[in-house]
């Protein structure tokens, strides 16, 4: 009895989490992805093309993702070809997400150590290609596994956990070889910039940029690595099977809430997209910059600070100047 309790509970921490993912990204996808799409400027740029496609991507596994748990919850009675397309959905979208920051880091590699050979090869229409290349590769893996089905208590099949665990050799390579690339891509961004001798503000915003993004890369991707290595102790029967379903629950919580943040470190620390955002969704744009403001304090807290020791000094100066040309 405690055991099914303790899988209701994780069932209903899943179903309610990536319901809250899901509604939090579908409000990102209609505010930034409308907005890219409409701006020829930002649609024919790739940093932004790719952040539509981190996106919509995001979108659709947490979509995915609720109506898989959802009908776990409910104990509905599943077909076969549904449940696979619900895996495979699935799986690609999750595997296209890393994909994707992967061509994104990439990109800001070609594009920063390699200016001239970036500005030559790149065509507007590639990053779009890029988007449709990744959900090729996603798909590599999910196509070539069959999902496995558990009977349920009346005999008939059910689509459970047990459908997702195939594969698991073909997840981890994949996300250690683009963990490998993006690593890379970061550290050569940084050794490039330092090799020109750019020490300056802009150099450490680009280090306090780089290390927002390692730590929600960390988020993402570290857990999978864990969830592997007990995936091998619980094989041995190091390991207790709740133990690992625990650590499973709690990594799929850090990882929708790498997801969510994931519009705010790729998209609104954007001064180009907040601009036109500012311009499509004037009611929003203040709630959005208090939400950037927020962040930007939490990852340094003196910025605030000196940005009004600034205003407060220029506008001392702004009244004595009032001051001496009335008199």
């Amino acid at each position: 009895m405690r055991s099914n309790g303790t899988h209701e509970l994780y069932l209903n921490a899943r179903v309610w989490t990536s319901a809250v993912s899901f509604i939090i990204l579908a409000f990102f996808n209609l505010v930034i992805n409308w907005t890219i799409v409409r701006e020829k400027c930002l649609r024919s740029h790739a940093r932004f093309v790719l952040v539509f496609h981190l996106l919509f991507s995001a979108l659709v596994y947490f979509a995915v993702c609720f109506t898989f748990y959802l009908q776990m919850y409910m104990i509905a009675a599943t077909t076969v070809p549904i449940c696979t397309v619900l895996v495979r959905l699935l799986m690609t979208s999750g595997s296209n997400i890393i994909l994707t920051i992967t061509a994104m880091a990439v990109d800001r590699y070609y594009a920063i150590c390699h200016p001239l050979q970036y500005s030559k090869v790149c065509f507007k229409p590639w990053p779009w290609l890029t988007g449709i290349l990744t959900w090729g590769l996603a798909s590599i893996i999910p196509l070539s596994l069959t999902p496995q089905m558990k009977n349920g208590t009346e005999g008939l099949p059910r689509c459970g956990r047990e459908a997702l665990q195939g594969g698991k050799m073909h997840k981890i390579i994949l996300i250690s070889v683009c963990t490998v690339l993006i690593v890379c891509s970061y550290v050569r961004i940084l050794y490039e910039g330092r090799r020109l001798g750019v020490l300056n503000r802009r150099n450490r915003a680009a280090c306090r940029t780089i290390a927002l993004h390692g730590t929600q890369l960390t988020v993402y991707i570290l857990p999978n690595f864990i969830l592997f290595f007990l995936h091998i102790l619980e094989s041995k029967e190091i390991i207790e099977s709740g133990t690992k379903e625990l650590f499973a629950v709690t990594s799929f919580a850090f990882f929708s809430l790498a997801q969510c943040i994931a519009p705010i470190v790729y998209g609104l620390r954007k001064e180009e997209l907040l601009e036109h955002l500012n311009h499509r969704f004037p009611c929003l744009s203040g709630r959005l910059k208090r939400i950037l403001e927020w962040t930007v304090n939490i990852t340094h807290p003196k910025r605030f600070r000196q940005q009004r020791e600034r205003r407060m000094t220029s506008e001392t100066l702004l009244s004595r100047e009032i001051s001496q040309t009335t008199v």
